[in-house]
């Protein structure tokens, strides 16, 4: 009887192939974010803050002064899911078919289940980075994003958008800066993140301007007066962030037990010639101080 593969990866197993694919989009590919590896229910981001009144002129008393300022709040991860059935048979004329057979003695190459399990991951980063900004936790295979949550909190700094040029985009940008607060300013992870079209016109705008007497050529620097340009592709056409790395967190669950990466062979199950392709995991985002974040939107 021919073989029949069947892949299966859960928990710690699974940690390393599904730590690859959430961290294959560019927002955490490129470490913009602060990751928290092993989130499986949920965590709590401390928000700590002794006011400037504590430092006062000084006594020969232990006279206490200045409010301390905590509050936590959680981030609790979505359980996210890839249900996929595949026929074999639909296969047989592709690169793989020619060691691939159909029917109950089929089989399932082992380099085609790499690919198949690689494509899978690849998607699931995809969604994961739209995810990260524009995504909203009452559709489906999504979660509530920086977008989303920043919108919805009262202590965030709002600068009020408008429709993005490369005529207006440095100015707008500068609109940006000028609403960080003064105390996250010139911060070492401070960043402002924007979209595709975004960084497509700021790229344009500083070529225009004659960026190191290149214009055209060559490739510009993503930075706004000292400020880094981070470009997040899964973010909202129109959209600028700004905040801190160390006050931006993506939690995920890369080893507990219901994180899995499985590819199971039906065909000596039920006799059918599908392959289901089981993914499972979570994730979310989340922030600690929202009067430090600024959203253009």
């Amino acid at each position: 009887m021919a073989d029949s593969i069947t892949e299966l990866y859960s928990g710690k197993a699974a940690a390393g192939f599904m730590s690859a694919s959430l961290l294959s989009g560019e927002t955490l590919a490129k470490g913009n974010l602060t990751v928290l590896p092993n989130v499986a229910y949920k965590v709590n981001l401390n928000n700590f803050n002794l006011a400037a009144a504590a430092v006062a002129d000084a006594t020969c008393d232990f006279t206490t002064a200045g409010d301390i300022t905590y509050v936590e709040k959680a981030l609790a991860p979505k359980r996210l899911q890839v249900n996929k059935a595949l026929c074999k048979n639909d296969w047989l004329k592709t690169w793989a078919g020619a060691n691939m057979r159909a029917g109950l003695d089929g089989t399932l190459q082992t380099d085609f289940a790499t690919y198949l399990i690689s494509y899978a991951g690849s998607l699931v980063g995809q969604q994961v980075e739209s995810s990260i900004w524009s995504g909203a936790a009452g559709n489906s295979g999504q979660f509530d994003g920086f977008q989303a949550l920043l919108a919805a909190d009262a202590t965030v700094v709002d600068v009020t958008a408008t429709t993005l040029s490369a005529a207006n985009i440095i100015a707008q940008i500068g609109a940006v800066r000028d609403a960080i607060p003064n105390a996250v300013y010139g911060q070492d992870d401070l960043a402002i993140y924007v979209g595709t079209a975004a960084f497509k016109f700021y790229v344009s705008a500083q070529a225009a301007l004659g960026y190191l007497n290149q214009y055209h050529a060559g490739v510009t620097e993503s930075n706004f007066e000292g400020i880094p340009i981070k470009w997040a592709p899964g973010m909202g056409a129109n959209k600028m962030v700004a905040g801190r790395k160390s006050n931006m967190f993506f939690a995920t669950d890369l080893e507990g037990d219901m994180t899995e990466v499985k590819l199971l062979d039906q065909t000596l199950v039920d006799g059918s010639d599908n392959v289901n392709l089981v993914m499972r995991f979570n994730a979310g985002v989340g922030y600690s101080t929202g009067a430090d974040m600024v959203l253009y939107s």
